[in-house]
């Protein structure tokens, strides 16, 4: 008589994936959803019970739930032309309502109650191009904890000054600032003398255009007054006649 199909979902359904290297012990997990409304007992059985620790073994999955198993693979040596047989099997029963020993039920379980799936386990070992990736991403991990080290070591070189050598420090800064002042006033002063030369030298050169035309303008009001004065004699002089 053909056993009936499983009722609990797993995930992965056909195979568990470990990922190497194996030199430490390597977990995937195997997940087990229970879609029914009945609680369901669990056991997770291997082929190779020394090759791996399984928590948990075995259990009720509640009605509408799910459950993580953690599936360890043991530190080995490993063979890359060496095919893995090793094997999972996860059995399950439905639950009776007045269920109180759960080992009982797997007892008098009958054959035709029983369900079971099987997964097969494939290792992997990282490719050389991510192994290259690895060493490469633990290279620039170790520069930067490097330049970190040495940034670290600069500001405590920084933290062992004592407050003498800092004074000196700012001493040196402000009489450097002092410098630079003295400095600017005195281009500035070099400057403005430079105009003053400038201005003088073009007034010089100027000044014998400008003679000329002041002597004309000179000469010009001095015939004007002479003319005046004789306008007003000769006014006089008629007046005085015929006033006679």
């Amino acid at each position: 008589m053909a056993r009936p199909e499983q009722v609990l979902l797993l995930e992965p359904q056909h195979e568990l994936r470990f990922r190497g290297p194996f030199t430490d012990v390597v977990t995937t997990t195997l997940k087990l959803a229970n879609p029914t409304d009945r609680n369901v007992c669990f056991k997770v059985k291997t082929t190779a019970p020394r090759r791996y620790c399984v928590r948990p073994n075995s259990g009720v999955i509640d009605a509408g739930t799910s459950i993580n198993v953690s599936v360890m693979l043991q530190p080995f040596d490993y063979d890359p032309n060496e095919k893995s047989k090793h094997k999972f099997m996860v059995q399950s029963l439905l639950a009776p309502p007045d269920m109180t020993d759960t080992e009982g039920v797997w007892k008098d379980a009958k054959p035709e109650d029983l369900m079971d799936s099987k997964l097969r386990c494939v290792f992997e070992m990282p490719a050389e191009n991510e192994k290259t990736h690895e060493m490469e991403s633990n290279k620039i991990s170790a520069s930067l904890s490097k330049s970190e080290s040495s940034t670290l070591s600069m500001k405590s070189m920084a933290s062992s000054l004592d407050d003498g050598e800092v004074k000196k420090i700012m001493e040196e800064c402000k009489r450097l600032q002092t410098e630079v002042q003295r400095l600017r006033e005195e281009n500035k002063q070099i400057r403005q003398e430079d105009d003053g030369l400038r201005m003088r030298k073009s007034t010089v050169m100027s000044a014998p255009h400008s003679s000329p035309a002041m002597r004309m303008k000179e000469e010009g009001l001095s015939s004007r007054v002479i003319a005046l004065i004789v306008l007003f004699f000769v006014v006089g002089v008629i007046v005085g006649k015929l006033a006679l």
